[in-house]
């Protein structure tokens, strides 16, 4: 009875053992496979501020005024209008005192050259 019962302990602490270990290397594993994660989520959040700052360089040559008259003028032909083209818009202080007095003919032919 006393070695059926030294065999039992010894059995189940082994078997204890051996279910610690292999605890043990699942987690290594995992933690393995995060740090891969880890490393590839990295490398894709610098490429996309990579490409982040190249696009805000884009947007900021896109919003400087030569590149806007450089492509007016080249890809959509488009040339300064002419002056008699041109109507004269009155201030925003005169548009709110004077819209109330005169009718939409008068001002455009106040401002109209």
């Amino acid at each position: 009875m006393k070695d059926s019962r030294f065999l039992l302990l010894w059995t189940l602490t082994v078997a204890a053992t051996v279910a610690a270990f292999i605890l043990h290397l699942a987690i290594r594993g995992k933690t393995i496979a995060l740090g891969y994660d880890i490393g590839r989520a990295r490398t894709e959040q610098a490429k996309l501020r990579e490409t982040r700052r190249v696009l805000q360089v884009e947007v900021a040559s896109y919003q400087s005024p030569e590149r806007v008259d450089a492509v007016a003028r080249t890809l959509l032909g488009m040339e300064p209008a002419p002056p008699e083209r041109t109507v004269n818009l009155p201030a925003l202080g005169e548009v709110a005192e004077g819209s109330r007095s005169r009718s939409p003919e008068q001002e455009l032919a106040r401002h109209t050259p």
